[in-house]
């Protein structure tokens, strides 16, 4: 056994190929319930808002229902929020989104 450090985790030194599955179905979600990290996996629900008919004329009753359960390993987690973070770069670059300045107080109402 050595004691010389690594410098990269192992599944980063190998190298995998991406074999799609054209087969695999998509899920639509349109919110996120529950994200929660414990400290080794992330786990995410996401959901579908549903609108049900008015009875009596009231304002319509809403639900949602979850549509995938997702849980992340830490190292998938980490791989989410950096190309999240790209995606918010770019979305911000294209003036889609608003960046938020570094290091700015958050806006106060009066």
């Amino acid at each position: 056994m050595t004691d010389a450090p690594q410098t990269k985790p192992a599944a980063e030194a190998l190298n995998f190929e991406f074999v799609d599955l054209p087969q695999l179905a998509e899920t639509y979600a349109d919110s996120i319930q529950t994200l929660f990290f414990d400290g080794q996996n992330l786990r995410v629900v996401f959901c579908a808002s549903r609108l049900e008919e008015p009875k009596g004329g009231g304002r319509p009753l809403g639900k949602r229902y979850p549509t995938c359960r997702l849980v992340l390993s830490a190292q998938g987690t980490l791989d989410l929020i950096n190309r999240i973070q790209k995606i918010s770069a770019a979305l911000a670059r294209d003036g889609v989104i608003k960046a938020k300045a570094e290091g700015a107080a958050p806006d106060k109402a009066n």
